[in-house]
């Protein structure tokens, strides 16, 4: 199997920054990912999406899979061409909709059979053909093996039993993905907040040797100081030399505090959902625009960022739009959030390669709490 060269420029404590090489373009870590669930990030162009200076999005395995289907998405030319975004794309095995949609699955040790939302219809996905979506018919660049990831809290046994469940789907899926010189497939530690599970988890995982390493099953109910726990005890397991992506977090202090403490990358929804419900995220923490305070605020939500919606529209036409009900203020806000967390990032590179984290990880911890 080939990996994309994962190149680590400096390093404080814990935290890295670096470059992800792909054959699509280069990922700067720590990285943020938006999410274009259905193949796209809702509300946005991919030149919006590109301009905030992302390099990477994430594709949803499971919704592609359902609509328009991973056959017609192949004969379609893959998903970069679809969507028409030509930088790297990771795409989701469709492990979490075995926990989120457990009431339209059945889970066996061979896979797991979806009854469609759409239609009722049934899918069945397994290993293999995790693999076949991702990799041949969406085309993604970086493809995540199939996983089971309980909710929690659940009891040590279910724990157990999922994270061995996802080793033996792990090795069946490196199995049929073969060696790819464009292509990358990671692995995913689970394991819940037991640290001994963990470390069987991500041990094995290293021993079988993939291209990079996941962090999942969390943000998934556990809590705030669980989650870092957690980390703290799984990423010393992991290869230094290969990336590190923790899955579905999260909030601007999730991030900051995940990459001390030696996460890659991210994604999540949150940015862009957030927008769509009137929340803006700022240093300072979210706000709801809709408050009656932003309605003769002139100012902008931050000026400070290089993008439009962030810098040229006061709170105060933003508050006007969501009381009007015009679409427009949830794309604007949208595109703010996902600069935001772009900013973030590079705030967070930039730190990381002046030995600076700590100072930066003080004034952020207090500008939250203000």
């Amino acid at each position: 199997m080939s990996s994309f060269p994962f190149e680590i420029h400096a390093r404080d404590g814990a935290a890295r920054t670096g470059v992800l090489r792909t054959t699509r373009g280069d990922i700067r870590t720590p990285a943020f990912m938006p999410v274009g669930t259905a193949g796209t990030v809702k509300g946005l162009t991919v030149d919006q999406v590109a301009a905030t200076g992302a390099d990477i999005i994430l594709g949803n395995t499971y919704h592609l899979m359902l609509r328009p289907g991973g056959e017609r998405m192949h004969k379609l030319g893959g998903l970069h061409r679809f969507m028409h975004w030509d930088k790297p794309i990771l795409t989701d095995s469709g492990g979490y909709q075995v926990m989120s949609l457990s009431q339209l699955r059945k889970l066996d040790a061979n896979g797991v059979t979806f009854r469609s939302h759409i239609d009722g219809g049934e899918h069945r996905l397994t290993p293999e053909r995790a693999m076949e979506l991702q990799a041949d018919q969406i085309g993604a660049d970086i493809i995540m093996q199939l996983d089971e990831c309980p909710a929690l809290p659940a009891p040590r046994e279910t724990v157990e039993k999922a994270m061995r469940l996802s080793l033996d789907w792990a090795g069946r899926c490196k199995h049929a993905f073969g060696a790819r010189e464009a292509q990358n497939l990671f692995a995913i530690v689970q394991g819940g907040v037991d640290p001994e599970l963990r470390r069987i988890s991500a041990e094995a995982l290293v021993g079988e040797g993939f291209d990079g390493y996941a962090i999942g099953g969390l943000a998934v109910g556990e809590g705030h100081e669980a989650m870092l726990a957690t980390l703290e005890v799984t990423t010393p397991f992991l290869p230094q030399e290969r990336p590190r992506y923790l899955m579905g977090v999260g909030k601007p202090m999730d991030i900051v505090e995940s990459v001390a403490r030696g996460v890659d990358m991210f994604d999540c929804v949150l940015p862009t959902r957030s927008g769509r419900h009137g929340q803006a995220w700022l240093d300072s923490g979210a706000i709801n625009i809709t408050n009656a305070r932003f309605a003769e605020d002139t100012s902008p939500l931050d000026e400070g960022i290089d993008c439009p919606a962030s810098r040229d529209y006061s709170k105060a036409y933003l508050h006007h739009l969501f009381k009007a009900g015009e679409l427009l203020g949830q794309v604007l806000l949208s595109w703010h959030n996902i600069a935001y967390y772009q900013s973030l990032m590079q705030r967070l590179r930039d730190a990381i390669g002046a030995g600076q984290l700590q100072a930066f990880r003080d004034r952020f911890r207090e500008g939250q709490r203000a």
